[in-house]
């Protein structure tokens, strides 16, 4: 897929104010920190479209993107980490799980997780909070360029045994690096496919 034209079109925090449109909608989420706003800037071409900060939690609010005017992009924010007040993350969680719960055109969560790290206890919850609520979505691993090939094909089947310990079936995974621009056009050819099964 060709990204023609990428746009910011609204942030929120309700998600009854999201976009009226009924056009497919791509969730990305992961703990604060992971790359995600350099992953999106990636994907779509665009240096500054989501706010890159070396302060974690940067995103706090539900961010839509239109691209190439067929499907929005959504830039959730981070889980864990980021510095903010106990009641504030407590927003974030109502809204984020609101938007899973609520949120009709959403067809794919995107989960982005470090592959430098072991398997994180609050991403496998997550993604466990997503299979019970029958929620699709696929794991981005980020930060490819930081590891050593042979050391990120364990990383990766590490991951993917703890999966299988609870999961019947892997879930689609990608591996990604922004500064390497590595991954993006898989990722954006399988939104395609999901686009053009719709």
């Amino acid at each position: 897929m060709e990204i023609k034209s990428a746009s910011f079109v609204m942030s929120n925090s309700q998600v009854e104010k999201c976009p009226t449109s009924k056009l497919p909608e791509y969730a990305f989420i992961g703990r604060s920190n992971v790359g995600k706003s350099s992953l999106i800037n990636m994907l779509t071409g665009r240096k500054s479209l989501a706010k890159t900060s070396g302060r974690p939690g940067k995103t706090q609010l539900i961010n839509h993107f239109l691209i190439n005017h067929e499907w929005h992009l959504v830039d959730l924010p981070g889980y864990g980490y980021a510095r903010v007040s106990k009641k504030a993350k407590k927003t974030f969680q109502k809204f984020i799980t609101d938007y899973f719960q609520q949120r009709e055109p959403l067809v794919c969560a995107f989960v982005l997780v470090d592959s430098r790290h072991e398997p994180q206890k609050i991403d496998l919850e997550f993604m466990q909070w997503l299979g019970e609520n029958q929620i699709p979505f696929s794991i981005i691993f980020t930060k490819a360029d930081k590891v050593k090939p042979k050391a990120l094909e364990k990383q990766v089947n590490d991951y993917n045994a703890v999966l299988l310990e609870t999961w019947e079936s892997l879930p689609p995974y990608f591996i990604t690096s922004s500064s390497k621009n590595l991954g993006g056009e898989e990722v954006l050819n399988y939104i395609d496919e999901i686009n053009k099964s719709l």
